[in-house]
């Protein structure tokens, strides 16, 4: 599912940081192959063996990682390789010959290839009316492969009359402020589609080509063990310690071209002046070095020499994105430095509403992005850390006297064990946090070693199903320890296990090259909650449930391929609060709210549409049917829009805290744009009834355009407030 690959949903425990643009001979790929088979027999938890059932099932994850609307390759192709490689490839890995994978890759090559040039032919020649009673699958992935060639063509030419329709709709229900002269023909812009489809192709390396059949190697043993290049561990990296040296833009791949899209605010880019959004980059120089062309070379490869060492220069050619020539240049030179990765900190709100007694009642929000913290300076000051941060936050908090506070964990996929015992810590006293189990039966238990609390008020821990790894560990300590109210999903995402990253080249070093030998995310445990259970599979179940677009079934641990399965531990001893958390009562409550507010209404009318939508799973390819359905679907967002302006209330009073202003005496109110950034994860729809999500290439900023309303977010402080006032005028037969 494309919206999983928003979410880093590894728990990693420890890595090595790859310098950025060292040199080093390249790896024998024999050897990274033995080497990985070697690593992931010996250390996985499962502790399986490379062996004919696993060559099996890594035949079928690869076609399908290549393939994986299956539409490329044919059932006879299939049985071939079936044939030739289904118990051989265990064999060719652990002798280091990957031949299998690059002729398998080379197949699927030419197969892209020849349809394309099918493709293009009939964009040039073929007549498409859009009055048939055809359809379109909307989803492959579980369907047969064509039978041959002949199969294969019919399919297509369903899924082009599909994409044709699809531009024709939109070419005639253009954005508002499109430019007319610059709208193309439906065949135009879906030839240049194919066109960037076989651009994409023909930059993969051999290199490339075995870390995908590594990765799908691992993947077979779980879905959370990977093989990464050492661009990747570089991005993995920086997303933990949420900084990296560069210029701060975000660039993505267009037409052969790295076309920047947004530059990072405060980053040396911005602070210059000079590149613009919109530029195309064509050469990239290191200092007063020549310019390398990088036109049509792999995003990432133009993003490597961008990155550099601090206080180093780079230099760029671009096209300015208002040129009219298309032969004019210019030459940028920039000085790198470090970008702090901002977005993704802590953050934290106060958010002022009226108290059931007509005062004005102060309550806490802090959002989580991750479990961040910079591994490689861990003990330091200054070394980023995700409690060191949230604590800053918290004491801001405290001291402005809220009442009661949410933990916002909604889409955080996890990061550092280390910070999530740690977090835990801000809120019990001493004892311990997670259970881990290895592959022989050894059971660890991290522990909260400080018995200071940092917060001791009401609590409630926001989730959803894109809450995963670290983000279950706090939300199952909290809840075992009965200190915080779980709110959200049914239940989070299930991931139970935990990775470590071996970097190859350290501990395989007779293959020579060093970190471009790339590393191991290795599955090596599973953790447990304290209480017992693991939250393998079954995720966190949350106290009160809410309705989220989220909370679907294609959507968990449960929808991956092989995942580890669910089993339970001993419990350990551990203090459990004896307190009164009123979950029967917040519940009850809740479901009233929740029965009456429309945006829960317009919810669960949209995962039932989406429920028969993928229960059909097909598209009319009749014009006529299709704009049906688009005036149904526009009636309904007008409908939804009156409704929404007949029943607005005020907005609550909000304001922002950041790493940047929590030591700053006065509070800064949040902006419009800030409202609408904290709507977030659960939203209906925007004004125009879209919610546009845009995934780029581009230092690893990632870009997100949010939508307007979220109930979730404003149900979670009603609960809250309740909370509230439910401990300060606790009955005392409550129920707990």
């Amino acid at each position: 599912m494309k919206l999983l690959r928003f979410f880093r949903l590894s728990l990693a425990l420890a890595f090595t940081l790859p310098l950025a643009n060292q040199a080093a001979e390249s790896p024998d790929p024999g050897q990274v192959e033995i080497s990985v088979g070697k690593l992931l027999e010996q250390g996985h938890y499962s502790r399986k063996k490379l062996d004919d059932s696993v060559s099996r099932a890594l035949l079928k994850n690869y076609l399908e990682t290549l393939d994986y609307t299956r539409l490329f390759f044919t059932q006879k192709d299939v049985d071939a390789f079936t044939s030739r490689y289904g118990t051989t490839l265990d064999d060719d890995i652990l002798l280091g010959n990957p031949d299998a994978a690059y002729k398998i890759y080379d197949l699927y090559k030419q197969r892209v290839e020849d349809r394309v040039a099918k493709v293009k032919a009939s964009l040039a020649g073929d007549k498409f009316d859009f009055s048939g009673d055809g359809v379109v699958e909307l989803n492959r992935q579980k369907a047969p492969w064509p039978k041959d060639e002949a199969d294969s063509d019919n399919l297509w030419r369903n899924r082009l009359e599909g994409e044709l329709l699809q531009e024709t709709l939109a070419q005639k229900t253009p954005p508002k402020k499109a430019d007319p002269s610059k709208i193309e023909a439906p065949s135009v812009k879906l030839s240049k589609r194919y066109d960037q489809l076989l651009r994409n192709l023909h930059e993969q390396t051999r290199e490339d080509v075995l870390k995908i059949f590594l990765s799908t190697l691992a993947q077979t043993y779980d879905p959370h063990s990977e093989y990464m290049s050492r661009t990747e561990l570089e991005n993995f990296s920086i997303n933990m310690r949420l900084s990296l040296v560069g210029i701060g833009a975000v660039l993505n791949s267009e037409d052969g071209y790295a076309k920047i899209m947004e530059l990072v605010p405060g980053g040396p880019a911005a602070k210059d002046g000079r590149l613009k959004v919109g530029d195309r980059v064509t050469g990239v120089a290191q200092g007063d070095k020549d310019f390398v062309e990088c036109v049509d070379m792999k995003l990432d490869k133009v993003v490597d020499m961008i990155r550099g060492k601090k206080d180093t220069i780079v230099r760029l050619q671009v096209i300015p994105a208002n040129a009219t020539d298309p032969a004019a240049r210019k030459i940028i030179e920039i000085k790198r430095d470090e970008i702090k990765l901002k977005e993704q900190e802590a953050k934290a709100e106060i958010v002022e509403r009226p108290g059931p007694d007509g005062s004005i009642q102060r309550l806490g929000w802090i959002t989580l992005p991750s479990f961040y913290a910079d591994m490689e300076h861990s003990g330091s000051a200054s070394t980023k850390s995700t409690t060191r941060d949230v604590l800053a936050l918290l004491n801001r908090l405290k001291a402005e006297g809220i009442t009661g506070l949410v933990m916002d964990l909604r889409r955080n996929g996890g990061g550092s064990l280390e910070e999530a015992v740690n977090l835990t810590g801000l809120f019990i006293k001493k004892g311990p946090v997670v259970q881990s189990k290895d592959s022989n039966g050894h059971i660890n238990v991290s522990r909260d070693k400080d018995s200071s609390v940092a917060y001791e008020g009401p609590m409630i821990v926001l989730c959803n199903r894109l809450s995963a790894s670290a983000s279950e560990i706090f939300a199952a300590a909290l809840q075992d320890y009965n200190r915080a109210v779980i709110v959200g999903d049914q239940n989070t995402f299930g991931k139970g296990t935990v990775q470590t990253m071996l970097e190859i080249g350290r501990i395989m070093p007779f293959l020579g090259g060093g970190n471009e030998a790339g590393a191991l995310k290795l599955t090596i445990q599973k953790f447990y909650r304290i209480a017992g259970g693991s939250t393998q599979l079954h995720g966190v179940a949350s106290d009160v449930k809410l309705p989220s677009m989220f909370d679907q079934a294609e959507i968990g641990e449960s929808s991956l391929k092989g995942p580890l399965p669910y089993d339970i531990v001993d419990p350990v001893a551990y203090d459990r609060l004896d307190k009164t958390l009123f979950k029967p009562e917040l519940a009850r409550r809740s479901a009233a709210r929740v029965e009456a507010d429309p945006e829960f209404k317009y919810i669960v009318e949209d995962l039932e549409r989406i429920k028969q939508r993928t229960a059909e799973n097909h598209l009319s390819l009749n014009e006529k049917v299709r704009r049906a359905e688009i005036d149904q679907d526009k009636k309904r967002r007008s409908t939804r829009l009156a409704e929404r302006a007949s029943h607005k209330v005020p907005d609550p009073k909000v304001y922002t805290i950041t790493l940047d202003n929590v030591n700053k005496p006065e509070l800064q109110l949040a902006s419009v744009e800030e409202k609408k950034a904290a709507a977030g994860e659960n939203a209906a729809t925007t004004d125009d009834g879209t919610s546009d999500e845009t995934e780029l290439d581009a230092e690893e900023t990632l870009t997100r355009k949010r939508p307007a309303v979220d109930p979730v977010r404003n149900e979670a402080l009603n609960i809250l407030a309740d909370l509230v006032d439910l401990v300060h005028g606790a009955p005392k037969t409550a129920s707990k």
